[in-house]
């Protein structure tokens, strides 16, 4: 990912100076396992644990030779710093996927621990905003219509609901890449015993898989790729709503606009959602590495290498996009301008059409088959469309032409606004337990 969508914390889980890190890290207790075991040397230990990690640089010169990113990182690391009675043990009865899938898991669950912590900061951001507009009228909307009033708060709870349960679903995909394994070529420890496996694995933070060939199987970082892919989503929809809040014929939302902040190179005026549509834009990346990386579970036999070209891409470009679509979303709720009075007018846009379900219902419920009252509501609708008139005056005339009473007194109660809110309650209190 490029450096402009990129934070510090995640820009360093996937550098390439911490993964030789973290293959070091991997080698040593391997080799530091073999010790106990007795299979190699005890005094093969201490060198290695020593030594320094080989620099991203060091590692390039030797590959650019082997064309190999594990022999030259060994090459690099082991034969160009340990003695030669130490370095003939490192890597000892392993392959290159015991070292590149292990570590690499590593980096999946030191990349998820920092997207879990800002997913919290989202909901909770979500949440509180959403209590404090738990009375902001304004009109609810279907297929970009008015449809009946609303509150804000509600649509925001929807987010915050769905966000958390993005957040759970990450930590449950947390779960599932946070296997290695160190099996040797085929997964059958033919010359490496499962005891070293079952030391080494709990000290870097993991559990042995299962059962793996020269890879663990591509399910867990699926399930996890597709993860991020939802919790980007969400952002997208949160988005996705103040950028049509923001539109001119609307102006109910807009985002923060700072000081000697620019909107448009040409047009002074201009404060455009540009957050929101980057926002927008970036889940699409995200959402893009999913078929990608579900392809990485077909493989040809017990290993082809047809999944770590798209790995080395997929995984920290989703990881780092979502890192940064966290923060971006959270800055955006925290820092959301609410129009409450622009949402009051709105909801007398279109003269009063946003209560026809209620005049319909008080139709059917004076007596009249519902089949008529639908027509009669519906034909008072279209006048007040065409023409501007207020709705209640439409369905007047149309009753009156029908020989239909209106209750009118029951009508003004039907057409209350904050009638069609009264029942929210549960759902609030239950956003105000939600962690």
């Amino acid at each position: 990912m490029i450096s402009r969508y990129t934070l510090p914390e995640m820009g360093q889980v996937w550098s390439e100076a911490h993964k030789y890190e973290l293959w070091c890290r991997v080698e040593t207790l391997v080799l530091e396992a073999h010790a106990r075991a007795g299979t190699v040397p005890a005094d093969s230990v201490d060198p290695v644990r020593a030594a320094a990690p080989p620099t991203p640089e060091a590692v390039a010169e030797v590959e650019a030779v082997t064309d190999h990113d594990v022999i030259a990182f060994l090459t690099a690391w082991a034969d160009n710093t340990f003695p030669r009675s130490a370095a003939a043990y490192v890597h000892f009865g392993m392959t290159s996927s015991d070292l590149v899938d292990t570590a690499a898991a590593v980096q999946l669950f030191e990349a998820t621990d920092i997207l879990l912590a800002k997913a919290d900061q989202l909901v909770a951001a979500l949440r509180e905003h959403a209590l404090t507009h738990r009375e902001t009228l304004r009109p609810g909307r279907t297929h970009g219509v008015h449809a009946e009033p609303d509150v804000w708060g509600h649509r925001v709870a929807d987010f915050a609901f769905a966000a958390a349960r993005g957040r759970d679903r990450l930590r449950r995909a947390r779960a599932a890449v946070a296997v290695g394994k160190l099996s040797g070529p085929v997964g059958n420890y033919s010359n490496i015993a499962p005891a070293i496996e079952a030391e080494v694995m709990p000290a870097l933070g993991l559990r042995p898989a299962d059962v793996a060939t020269q890879v663990v199987m591509r399910d867990g970082i699926s399930e996890w790729i597709s993860a991020l892919a939802i919790l980007a989503t969400v952002c997208e929809a949160v988005a996705l709503e103040v950028r049509h809040g923001q539109r001119t014929e609307v102006r109910e939302l807009a985002e923060p606009f700072g000081r000697g902040q620019k909107g448009s190179s040409a047009m002074p005026h201009k404060k455009n959602p540009i957050r929101s549509e980057r926002i927008c834009g970036l889940a699409r990346v995200v959402r893009g590495y999913v078929t990608p990386v579900l392809e990485g579970i077909p493989l040809w036999h017990e290993r082809d290498i047809s999944h770590s070209s798209v790995e080395r891409i997929a995984l920290p470009d989703a990881a780092i996009s979502v890192d940064y679509l966290l923060h971006l979303t959270t800055g955006l709720i925290e820092g959301l301008v609410v129009d409450a009075e622009r949402m009051r007018a709105n909801l007398d846009a279109t003269h009063g059409l946003l209560y026809s379900a209620a005049a319909l219902l008080e139709l059917v419920g004076s007596g009249m088959a519902r089949e008529d009252a639908y027509t009669l509501v519906q034909t008072a609708a279209n006048q007040t469309w065409n023409t501007g008139t207020p709705f209640r005056e439409t369905l007047r005339k149309e009753a009156a032409a029908r020989g239909q009473a209106i209750d009118e007194a029951r009508l003004d109660e039907a057409c209350r606004p904050e009638r069609y809110v009264t029942r929210l309650g549960p759902v609030f209190d239950r956003l105000e337990h939600l962690t």
